[in-house]
C-alpha cells in the first residue's frame, strides 16, 4: 500500500495507476530505460570495434596458444564463442525491439501534439486572416486624405462665399443708411 501511495505522489505517474515491478525490484519504466541505453550502446562504433577486438583476441588466443591454455579450441569450432554470441543476440534483439516500441510510443505522442499545435496554428491563422479582411473593409469605408481635403476645400469655399455675401450685404446696408441719413 505504501508503494501505491508513493506512486500517486509522483508527477510522471498518472493518478490511480500502479507501477508493476519485475523481479529484483525493477519497474517497467526503469527496464525500458535500460533497454534504450543498451540499444543505443549497441548502435555505436565503439561497441562494434570493441566486439571485433574481443572476437579477434578470442580467435587468436584459441588458435595460436598451446592446447593446454586454449579454453575454446579451434578443433571444436569455437563452440563457447558461438554460444556467447548467440546468447548476446538472443537478448539484444528483444531489448532493441522494446527500445523501438518505446520510441514509437513517444513518436505517436509527439505526432499527436504536433497535429494539435498545427490545428491551433491554422485556427489562429484563419482568425487573423478574417481580421485583416475586416480591417481592409473598414479602411475602405474610412475617408481618405484626398476626400477630407476636398470636403474641407468645399467647406472653406462655402464659408468664403458666405463671408463675401455677408460683406456685400453689410456694405449695401451701410450704403442704404448713408443715403437715408442725407
Amino acid at each position: 500500500m505504501a508503494r501505491a501511495d508513493a506512486d500517486d505522489r509522483r508527477f510522471e505517474t498518472p493518478k490511480g495507476t500502479r507501477r508493476t515491478a519485475f523481479r529484483g525490484g525493477m519497474d517497467k519504466d526503469t527496464f525500458g530505460r535500460f533497454s534504450e541505453a543498451f540499444a543505443r550502446g549497441m548502435g555505436t562504433s565503439g561497441f562494434l570495434i570493441g566486439m571485433t577486438v574481443f572476437v579477434v583476441v578470442w580467435l587468436l588466443w584459441n588458435t595460436l596458444m598451446p592446447a593446454v591454455l586454449q579454453f575454446d579450441p579451434r578443433e571444436l569450432n569455437f563452440t563457447l564463442l558461438t554460444l556467447i554470441l548467440s546468447l548476446q543476440a538472443s537478448y539484444a534483439a528483444p531489448l532493441i525491439l522494446l527500445a523501438q516500441n518505446r520510441q514509437d510510443d513517444r513518436d505517436r505522442v509527439q505526432i499527436e501534439q504536433d497535429r494539435q499545435r498545427a490545428e491551433r496554428n491554422l485556427a489562429d491563422t484563419e482568425y487573423l486572416a478574417r481580421e485583416v479582411v475586416a480591417l481592409r473593409l473598414a479602411m475602405r469605408e474610412l475617408a481618405s486624405k484626398d476626400f477630407i481635403r476636398a470636403e474641407l476645400r468645399q467647406i472653406i469655399d462655402e464659408l468664403d462665399k458666405r463671408d463675401g455675401e455677408r460683406e456685400a450685404a453689410e456694405s449695401a446696408d451701410a450704403a442704404g443708411s448713408v443715403e437715408h441719413g442725407r
